[in-house]
């Protein structure tokens, strides 16, 4: 396990960006867990990956966040820098500018059913830009933006799993009928991680979405979980109505929620309580939507 502190971060930003050396460096409270983030001054970030399978996203960061960020109605990260290995720490790391807001996670929304429509035009800004090139799918990024099929006999045990108090049967109809469908359109561009963590609130408003780490192209499918995840029937309503997902991706949206939220609630993936609770929330939506 490497040890990522504020200590690092200022050997790091003394050894290769001397001009901010005189800057103070706290970590962030809510950083994530592929990557360790740090406050470094006002007007910064940085975002150190925690393990190897992660230190590819700074490439794809650094790459096409500028591409996207001109055509998204939201603010991105902007890449200030990009830091080399170094100090005892074996990998690439950036610093971002610094963006205001809390996240949905802990940040009150004044209009929810706003904040769903602000999200889908997001996404939907995010599918009208050019994938020429883009990243594909696979391992790196968890395979997000690819094949359900790939998490199948995963998400069957969890839903084995889960406690006799949920309508186990039910949950599984709903798996095999996403797992079923495939996207056979072309390939458009997929945040991959959108969850609350990851949205920017300021004024109540959606300000930001941040971590692109497991952005590709291919299916959208994987960014319409948060329909389930964290709204509720209304807002889903009205995130849906603005997507209008064509074929049967808002199926596999579903899935690729209920998959996640099987899992924490089956114990089969390590969770916090707050997590087991809404992994918990996201069955019932998804039970009540079916």
């Amino acid at each position: 396990m490497i040890e990522i502190d504020a200590r690092l971060v200022k050997e790091l930003i003394a050894e290769q960006f001397p001009a901010w050396s005189a800057l103070p460096v706290s970590a962030v409270a809510i950083s994530g867990w592929d990557n360790r983030s740090f406050r470094l001054g006002d007007a910064y970030v940085a975002r150190l990956p925690s393990a190897a399978r992660y230190a590819g996203q700074v490439e794809k960061e650094q790459t096409w966040l500028p591409v996207l960020a001109p055509h998204l109605p939201v603010s991105v990260p902007r890449p200030a820098a990009r830091g080399a290995p170094g100090c005892g720490y074996p990998f690439a790391w950036s610093v971002y500018a610094w963006l205001p807001g809390e996240t949905a996670a802990i940040a009150p929304i004044a209009d929810r059913t706003a904040f769903a429509r602000q999200l889908a035009a997001f996404i939907h800004a995010l599918h009208r830009v050019d994938p020429s090139g883009a990243p594909v799918p696979g391992g790196e990024n968890f395979h997000r933006g690819g094949s359900l099929q790939v998490y199948d006999a995963e998400a069957r045990k969890a839903i084995g799993r889960l406690d006799a108090g949920w309508n186990r049967s039910a949950l599984l109809a709903i798996w095999e009928e996403g797992v079923s469908t495939t996207w056979n359109r072309p390939s458009l561009w997929v945040h991959g991680d959108l969850s609350p963590g990851n949205l920017l609130v300021e004024n109540g408003a959606l300000s930001a979405v941040i971590d692109f780490g497991q952005m590709c192209a291919g299916d959208p499918a994987c960014d319409f979980a948060i329909a389930w995840s964290f709204f509720d029937a209304d807002e889903r309503g009205a995130f849906l109505d603005v997507l209008d997902p064509v074929d049967t991706a808002w199926k596999r949206g579903r899935c690729w929620a209920l998959w996640k939220a099987a899992l924490l609630a089956s114990g089969l993936s390590q969770s916090s309580s707050y997590e087991m609770a809404a992994a918990a929330s996201t069955l019932d939506r998804i039970l009540a939507d079916d």
